[in-house]
């Protein structure tokens, strides 16, 4: 069974881990817990309740070196697929208005050329959890049907049919991410990018997934320890992945890897970025700045320059 970015798996005992990484590490799954049966969870909550209650998926990662939760595969009750969730929904009647936009915004895509099967739907609409206040998170599956579907997208809002983010909800947006950005430099990368939006009042983004696995997995790292460092871009290939890789110019470090969703799709190739993260040493010799080595990134951070 293979497991992806924006996955969910759920436990025996009713824990929803978001899959953070598609490969088996010691027979588990490397994810992060995000809901229990009470609801959705904070980092701090969720890293509180595994410590006092189920410290068996706290782990950390060799290959990775840092610290995060794991669940082994025989411990999952349920794997929640977005494509799967996403075809389910389609063949259905919406139960609420948060998956009438869904459904609204998918069928918008699908009459302009993107097939129904590139489609994935994660967060709360993933496992029924939704609320009016929930965003609608759509996973695409493919570099050039991610593309495609954003050029669609600010083609419906040139045309009116969707809408940018107002002020509010890019605020709002930058309120959930806590970034180190200011607001004005999260809000001038964040609006470039073209992959969110707002479909009938709900704010909506694209995120993209590469079902292949390219990380070598028997290649270990070990974390040196923080650098800020100021770089031109030579590839932005695979600015939109998870993790995020910008190859770069530096004289001792090769690439920047995000593995925070703020800065995704971040920067673009020939630009100069300043980036703050943790260094790290493969067992190859080649050396890397990881930003988003904690899931917060407390002082990390990716920004043109």
């Amino acid at each position: 069974m293979s497991f992806l970015p924006r996955d969910f798996i759920e436990t025996r005992e009713g824990l929803i881990f978001a899959v953070v990484d598609g490969f088996i590490e010691e027979g588990k799954v490397l994810c992060f817990l995000r809901y229990d049966p009470s609801g959705k969870l904070t980092t701090q909550a969720a890293n509180s309740l595994l410590t006092a209650n189920f410290p068996q998926y706290l782990h950390h990662s060799i290959r990775l070196d840092t610290d995060l939760h794991a669940v082994p595969v025989d411990c999952i009750a349920r794997h929640h697929q977005p494509r799967a969730r996403a075809r389910e929904l389609l063949a259905k009647s919406p139960a609420d208005a948060i998956e009438t936009k869904l459904l609204s915004l998918l069928k918008m895509l699908m009459e302009l050329g993107l097939p129904v099967d590139v489609f994935g739907v994660t967060g709360s609409l993933l496992i029924g959890r939704q609320t009016m206040h929930s965003d609608v998170d759509v996973v695409i599956y493919g570099r050039d049907y991610f593309f495609r579907a954003i050029a669609k997208v600010n083609e419906l809002k040139a045309e009116g049919v969707l809408d940018d983010l107002n002020e509010s909800a890019w605020r709002d947006a930058y309120a959930r991410r806590g970034c180190e950005l200011s607001f004005k430099e999260y809000l001038w990368h964040e609006r470039r990018k073209g992959n969110m939006g707002l479909i009938d009042g709900t704010k909506f983004d694209l995120a993209l997934i590469v079902e292949e696995l390219i990380e070598n997995i028997q290649r270990d790292w070990q974390k040196l320890g923080p650098m800020v460092i100021k770089a031109r871009v030579l590839d932005d290939a695979q600015s939109f992945e998870q993790p995020a890789r910008y190859l770069i110019n530096h004289a001792d470090i090769g690439e920047v890897l995000s593995f925070t969703q703020t800065y995704t799709g971040q920067a673009r190739i020939g630009e100069t970025i300043e980036a703050a993260g943790q260094v790290e040493l493969s067992s190859d010799g080649r050396k890397r700045l990881v930003v988003g080595s904690s899931r917060e990134a407390l002082g990390q951070y990716i920004r043109v320059i």
